[in-house]
């Protein structure tokens, strides 16, 4: 007799299922271990910085020198803000050297703070200028790259104190630039220029932000890294690896918007007068052998000074932690088009900003973003309530029927196909789907994946502990079943990283299947026994924070269920579903 194909029910069920585990599988190769993968290139070339060399200044070099050799070899005024250090260099007044205190490379007190701008040349360089240039054919002498600026002795810049910095051409026109900071990571430089001469002269405001050596990148879409601004309300997102082909250029006219650099939880952006009409470019250039990437913007229109009087401009550095609250108090306190896109929220912004909102909030109650997180599934749970609870009633219904369906496979012998249409019949009868055991964990996945975004992206979660053995709610569960959770001295790849949160999930999640009885077809019961030890493993290197979350939403899960079988009188038989669910202890009873 020919096999007869399987019932529409079974398809969409064996479909939704392998989807569902496709999701996660591609969730899991490209996000979660090259992230893994990421955290700890990150660290190796934080620690490797200052041991890598460089020669100052931006014309073509062969080498690199020490970090430390290219800052001592200049003269420098020191920044010192609660959030900042470093120094602002008086050659060009360039901002070369800034560190980041609230911030360290491990989540261990003793590991160093985030180096984040470096002097032109060295390893990594990272840095930023503003300044003047005049139009084709002036003579005027302007200050430049190379220019040494006169600061007063003894001063920094604080964000009490501004730096005051000065510098005279000896032709008549003399300069003075104002940088203040504040707590937002803003720089603000006010320039003044005085022309003394007999003649008028023009100039043109511009700024540029340059790295030297190509960033590692996460290179797998889970956000974006690279070259990024804002012209005419349009979003600029240029890959590194983009802008290098054929030494690419893109250049933009636009009035005001931004432009800069973004990493995962830093960024730099400069904010120009949003009244200005500027060519904004994004491009790639050699400097020797080294790979450069640089923002810049210059102003279109000159801004003509005529004799005997002065002028004076005004623009915005924003150099620091990509921290939301901060990001949005910038875009609005200078009028900044867009600026919360310098944190990459993705497609689904519409659930990943809310998310990060609520869990903000939970954690401002909770005190902890861990509790915040059991905090926020409790309010999901809530939301979906009714949800659940049709899903929770139809299950319980299906389990009042498992008389009646073992019945049919008696009736049935091994004719299959007879046993699918007489359930299906059974099923409509009683108004009935066997998806609603599944329901809920298809409900779970747009969360899942809002939570996953949040936690990985936003700076608020970085490093932040739980309890016990996580310290980093970003990071995967730090322990290993297959070292004995560190007993054993040998730390294993990341596709064996299954740690005690991980473990924790997986029981939660079989034990919550096991609420319902076993599905009559032995593909669909192979699935179910099959399914908590993949999302176990796969799990397993994905953030600590959202293994929690899963796991205590299987939990309040199985109380809910029982509750309304309880209520529609079902006996919560966990112990029977287990044993029919292991063929070995189902032989075992039949002996």
């Amino acid at each position: 007799m020919n096999q007869k194909p399987a019932m529409p029910d079974q398809k969409n069920f064996l479909l939704a299922i392998v989807l569902s585990m496709a999701i996660i599988f591609a969730w899991q190769y490209f996000y979660a271990v090259p992230q893994s993968q990421q955290t700890q290139q990150e660290v190796q070339q934080q620690q490797q910085q200052s041991q890598q060399a460089q020669v100052p200044g931006t014309q073509a070099v062969a080498g690199v020198t020490d970090r430390q050799v290219a800052i001592a070899a200049t003269a420098r005024v020191p920044i010192e803000t609660p959030e900042l250090e470093g120094s602002v260099n008086l050659v060009g007044a360039q901002l070369d050297d800034l560190k980041l205190k609230n911030y360290r490379v491990t989540a261990s007190p003793a590991s160093p703070i985030i180096t984040f701008l470096s002097p032109a040349g060295t390893a990594n360089a990272y840095f930023a200028e503003q300044g003047l240039v005049g139009p084709a054919g002036q003579s005027a002498k302007l200050p430049d790259s190379k220019t040494v600026w006169t600061a007063p002795a003894g001063v920094k810049l604080t964000n009490d104190a501004p730096l005051i910095l000065s510098w005279d051409n000896s032709e008549g026109l003399t300069f003075r630039r104002e940088i203040s900071i504040s707590d937002d990571y803003v720089f603000t430089v006010k320039q003044t220029v005085e022309n003394k001469t007999q003649a008028a002269v023009a100039i043109l405001p511009y700024a540029r932000i340059q790295r030297q050596d190509t960033p590692h990148v996460d290179g797998y879409y889970t956000f974006f890294e690279g070259l990024l601004g804002v012209q005419d309300s349009k979003l600029q997102e240029i890959k590194y690896s983009s802008v290098a082909e054929a030494d690419g250029k893109v250049s933009v006219d636009a009035k005001g918007g931004w432009l800069g650099f973004t990493d995962k939880y830093w960024g730099t952006a400069l904010i120009p007068d949003q009244a200005r009409d500027l060519t904004s470019t994004y491009q790639h250039f050699k400097i020797g052998e080294r790979d450069a990437y640089q923002t810049d913007y210059l102003a279109k229109e000159p801004l003509v000074i005529a004799p005997g009087s002065s002028a004076v401009l005004e623009d915005h550095l924003f150099a620091g932690a990509k921290i939301v609250g901060t990001i949005d108090d910038v875009g609005q306190k200078f009028g900044v088009e867009k600026f919360d896109l310098m944190i990459d929220w993705g497609y689904f912004k519409f659930l990943t900003r809310p998310m990060f909102m609520l869990i903000e909030f939970c954690k401002g109650i909770a005190g902890n973003f861990g509790l915040a997180i059991l905090l926020v599934t409790v309010l999901v749970k809530l939301a979906v309530f009714p949800l659940a609870n049709k899903s929770y009633a139809s299950m319980s219904k299906m389990k009042k029927l498992q008389p009646e369906m073992e019945k049919l496979k008696a009736e049935s012998g091994d004719d299959r196909m007879k046993l699918q249409q007489a359930m299906m019949e059974l099923y409509k009868k009683e108004k009935v789907s066997p998806m609603s055991g599944c329901l809920p964990i298809f409900v779970q996945i747009p969360i899942f994946f809002a939570l996953y975004k949040v936690i990985l992206t936003t700076i608020e979660l970085r490093h932040a502990p739980f309890y016990g053995w996580i310290h980093d709610l970003s990071a995967p569960d730090p322990t290993s079943l297959f070292n004995l959770f560190g007993l054993i001295p040998w730390h294993p790849p990341a596709l064996l990283m299954l740690g005690i949160w991980p473990i924790l999930m997986g029981i939660t999640m079989w034990v919550q299947m096991r609420l319902n009885p076993a599905p009559a077809d032995p593909i669909q019961a192979s699935m179910f026994n099959w399914m908590p030890l993949i999302f176990t493993f796969m799990l397993g290197s994905m953030p600590a924070g959202l293994v929690i979350y899963w796991t205590w939403s299987n939990l309040l899960s199985i109380l809910q269920q029982s509750f309304i079988m309880k209520k529609n009188g079902v006996d919560v038989d966990l112990l029977g579903n287990i044993r029919d669910s292991l063929p070995f202890l189902k032989k075992k009873q039949a002996t």
